[in-house]
């Protein structure tokens, strides 16, 4: 790529990283009147929300769970522009399906109605306790969701002011702890508090305000997209061209060009600078000020540069097709293993790599079967290992899991699998770090614990250096879809509005 020497009037902000976070930025930066450039070294947008075909099969790589789509009905709303003219959204039914080792299931979703149904079938005294705990994620969501986290979180005096808050939604509890408290039925509690594993976290020590998440679920609904995530990427991709942002993809930003603390813009890998007033990161900040700050910054970045973090767990990802179809099984399943508290205690704590495990297995051929051949299925199964700080040897590790995976699934909810799988391929731990720039291959960058998040957490507005901000996983508030799209609002507050913009 040559060196940009154009003359623009308009400020200029660089995006580093297309996942939903930066292409979220991108698009609230050229609201705003910046003249935007996006890049990202994958070769396609959308970050890990990548889209891989295999011998006819499709499959979504990264996120298959949209929640709260007002946030992404907001970005087309800046530009006058309708979401549902670029991309159709529906909703499966249910919501989840859990198999439980006993081989009970539980359908969630996609009425309050269907829920308690399937609550009193498994544990009637649990219905009540279930109303009670929506009740409670309602209350931290208020708090927690619509007040805090488009806030930023830069001042310690602002995070002391919120200590009541805290204390008030028991924020020293688990989630695991918090679900407890209201459910009684262990297959209940575990299916309750399995959201923090979607950012990253282990429920026994995820802080119960990703409670949360149970209200901005019952809320807003879970939806996919028609055509997959991808078809999400695309959209937006469409809206930000037209709007004049640039993209540059399979281009990889090398370091972050910092000036006398100020930072003058990007330099790639193939040493061109490209100069920007702006430069927001959407790639992992533990690799940021580890390798793409100058080493000469001030000791708060020093501090940050040298911080290890407690990073989530690593995802071992199976993508494969079969030749037939299964058409009992939902679009989304989580498929519990016997153990749960000591199988995540040797994933987050012990980083040991056990023979049994817990799965989500995505089927999106239920809901949208343009995914696979005519008379076939499509699937990817997500399992939850320890990231790279394990050691694990995944060229030996990877091959053996997926056959006790392929194993337990024909032995249970994909009877026939073995005869019938096909065109398969997997990521490891080891390709999320080559692949993304991952810090030890974790899946989901810090894990949410309290000390991990609010002001705990990476700032949005980088330490030590003017002109660099952050969004995404690794940022205020935290993974998933709708913090890592969140995380982009709290631009509009830290990053200055361009001279002479309206």
């Amino acid at each position: 790529m040559p060196r940009d020497t154009s003359l623009n009037p308009q400020p200029r902000a660089i995006v580093a990283g297309a996942g939903f976070g930066g292409i979220a930025a991108a698009l609230r930066l050229r609201a705003r009147g910046y003249d935007v450039h996006l890049i990202d070294r994958c070769p396609r947008l959308g970050g890990r929300g990548q889209v891989f075909e295999h011998d006819g099969f499709r499959h979504d790589a990264g996120p298959t769970v949209l929640t709260a789509p007002f946030l992404f009905e907001e970005l087309f709303t800046l530009f006058g522009r309708r979401m549902e003219d670029y991309v159709e959204l529906v909703e499966p039914d249910p919501w989840y399906r859990f198999h439980f080792h006993d081989g009970e299931t539980f359908d969630y979703g996609p009425t309050e109605a269907a829920t308690e149904a399937e609550i009193a079938r498994l544990s009637p005294r649990d219905v009540e306790g279930y109303r009670r705990m929506g009740a409670w994620s309602k209350k931290i969501y208020d708090i927690g969701f619509k007040r805090l986290s488009t806030a930023p979180f830069h001042s310690f005096g602002f995070m002391l002011q919120q200590i009541p808050h805290l204390l008030r939604l028991r924020s020293y509890e688990s989630v695991w702890g918090m679900v407890s408290r209201f459910i009684k039925d262990d297959r209940l509690r575990r299916a309750f508090s399995i959201q923090p594993l979607l950012v990253g976290g282990n429920p026994f020590d995820t802080t119960a305000i990703y409670g949360m998440i149970n209200h901005l679920e019952r809320a807003h609904g879970i939806w996919f997209p028609k055509g997959g995530t991808g078809a999400l990427v695309d959209a937006l991709e469409a809206l930000m061209r037209e709007e004049g942002i640039r993209i540059s993809l399979d281009t990889t930003i090398d370091r972050i060009a910092v000036e006398d603390g100020l930072t003058t813009g990007v330099v790639l890998e193939d040493g061109w600078h490209l100069p920007a007033d702006v430069v927001v990161s959407n790639m992992d900040p533990v690799h940021v000020y580890r390798h793409m700050l100058p080493a000469e910054l001030p000791s708060s970045t020093a501090k940050l540069r040298s911080r290890h973090g407690r990073l989530s767990m690593g995802l071992y990802v199976l993508f494969f097709g079969a030749k037939r179809t299964w058409p009992g099984v939902a679009h989304h399943t989580v498929w519990f293993g016997e153990r749960y508290k000591g199988l995540l205690s040797d994933i987050f704590h012990k980083k040991v790599l056990a023979d049994d495990f817990s799965l989500y297995v995505h089927r999106p051929t239920a809901t949208d079967p343009s995914f696979a051949p005519e008379g076939c299925d499509s699937f990817y199964v997500l399992c939850p290992v320890p990231n790279l700080a394990g050691g694990q040897d995944w060229s030996v590790e990877g091959p053996k899991l997926r056959d006790r995976i392929v194993k337990a699934l024909d032995e249970t909810m994909l009877p026939g699998l073995s005869e019938a799988i096909t065109a398969e391929f997997a990521m490891t731990p080891e390709d999320f770090r080559n692949d993304y720039l991952s810090v030890d291959g974790a899946g989901f960058s810090l894990s949410p614990f309290f000390s991990q998040s609010a002001w705990f957490r990476f700032h949005n507005r980088a330490e030590g250096v003017d002109g660099l901000y952050f969004v995404g996983a690794g940022t205020h508030p935290g993974a998933g879809l709708p913090g890592v799209v969140s995380s982009a609002k709290v631009l509009d507050t830290v990053v200055p509005a361009p001279v002479g913009a309206p």
